[in-house]
């Protein structure tokens, strides 16, 4: 499969690293004319987003939504908010997400938030003691998330599907949480996961 990731940070990197250990053609996309977020997307048959939040719509701007019509858009991003000598805090909640303002901004695209609710270095093939963690997504489009599924499961991930992309907004918050125990455990690869009988 040809992935356009756009983002070249630690996330975007991360994933990179991953699909193509899994076989997979990448294409990393920034705001380099030589590696353009463009050539990312049109590059890609699934894109992720994995822009900080504040660059993320401008991220979308210099990509040209008409290149993501009809694609599979993974969402990775979280709407965190920077203040000095604070944790972040989320910029979005209880009646809005990231994920449904990237959905907004991408009309034509079938936007899939995955992979927001833990650590780049835990993104692919994650080994914890406790076994595998749960990859929770939500998006709009039943295929869409399919693919995103297959790709988890490729990844080392059982999927929980919440529904549609306003699912965001509990999906952030999750991901907050993982930063506060980040900082008050100073430890940075824990995940998540379901249990139940």
């Amino acid at each position: 499969m040809k992935i356009g990731i756009l983002g070249t940070g630690e996330v975007g990197r991360s994933l990179a690293a991953g699909f193509k250990k899994h076989g997979h053609e990448v294409k990393l996309g920034h705001r380099d004319p030589k590696a353009s977020y463009a050539d990312a997307a049109k590059f890609g048959e699934v894109v992720l987003l994995c822009t900080p939040w504040a660059g993320t719509e401008n991220a979308i701007k210099l990509t040209d939504p008409k290149n993501l019509a009809g694609e599979v858009v993974i969402d990775v991003t979280n709407p965190l908010k920077f203040e000095e000598s604070a944790a972040p805090q989320l910029a979005l909640g209880f009646t809005d997400s990231g994920g449904e303002q990237v959905q907004r901004w991408l009309p034509k695209s079938r936007v899939v938030k995955a992979f927001n609710v833990v650590g780049n270095t835990l993104m692919v093939d994650p080994k914890l003691p406790g076994g595998p963690p749960d990859m929770f997504i939500a998006g709009n489009d039943a295929a869409a998330k399919q693919t995103v599924t297959q790709i988890c499961k490729e990844f080392g991930w059982p999927v929980v599907d919440i529904g549609g992309i306003e699912g965001s907004r509990l999906l952030e918050p999750l991901a907050m949480l993982w930063v506060v125990v980040g900082f008050r455990l100073n430890r940075w690869e824990q995940a998540w996961k379901l249990l139940h009988k």
